[in-house]
């Protein structure tokens, strides 16, 4: 379907690792960092915080990287 409307799929190989490994560690810290301390009501909370910690996680906080 994808190559039938002209876009190319840009894996290295099929199940390399590195495919996702970025968003797979984001996840990870999303989860460990906020949803896994929290407690959200209802979906429009979780929404809010969840948008709060991303604001956080782009603005403020300290990256390994940048350290």
């Amino acid at each position: 379907m994808l190559e039938d409307s002209g876009v190319r799929i840009s894996m290295d190989g099929k199940g390399r690792y590195a495919d996702n490994i970025f968003v797979e560690r984001l996840w990870r810290t999303v989860k460990y960092e906020e949803v896994y301390l929290k407690a959200y009501g209802n979906a429009t909370e979780a929404r809010r915080e969840l948008g709060e910690y991303f604001r956080f996680y782009n603005n403020h906080r300290p990256h390994q990287a940048l350290c």
